[in-house]
């Protein structure tokens, strides 16, 4: 058993390559083999967001603060708020984040496939964002 207590892991930013606007992560779970969990609270200011991405068994968010946005490839942007749980299938491209003027706190969880949890790819336009 291991119990992280809160405020022992610093906060980071989200990464210039994989953000865009002012992104704040707390990482919760890393799992160690054989396990694949991954977790993190994830902050999102208003307008911020992940860059398109997937992942290879899929994605739970679960919102915990605030409001947001969430969009599959060709479909129709969602607005999340919190209390909402999202669930983005293995390999399904998308991106989510805060709305345009309300900050977004959500939990992300996800589990690695041969120690990969994630593949990210092209930023969200500014264009896409606002459609």
């Amino acid at each position: 058993m291991e119990i992280k207590r809160a405020g022992s892991v610093p906060s980071g930013k989200g990464e210039p390559e994989y953000f865009t606007g002012a992104v704040r992560r707390d990482d919760l779970i890393n799992a160690p083999a054989p396990a694949r969990i991954l977790a993190a609270s994830v902050t999102f200011e208003p307008g911020a967001r992940t860059a398109w991405h997937t992942h290879p068994l899929g994605q739970t968010l679960v919102v915990t603060a605030g409001s947001g946005r969430v969009q599959l490839w060709g479909g129709p942007i969602q607005e999340i708020r919190s209390g909402d749980v999202v669930w983005i299938a293995p390999g399904e491209k998308h991106w989510h984040g805060a709305a345009p003027t309300t900050a977004m706190t959500h939990i992300a969880m996800q589990e690695k496939l041969d120690g990969k949890a994630v593949e990210w790819l092209e930023k969200v336009s500014d264009e896409q964002y606002q459609a």
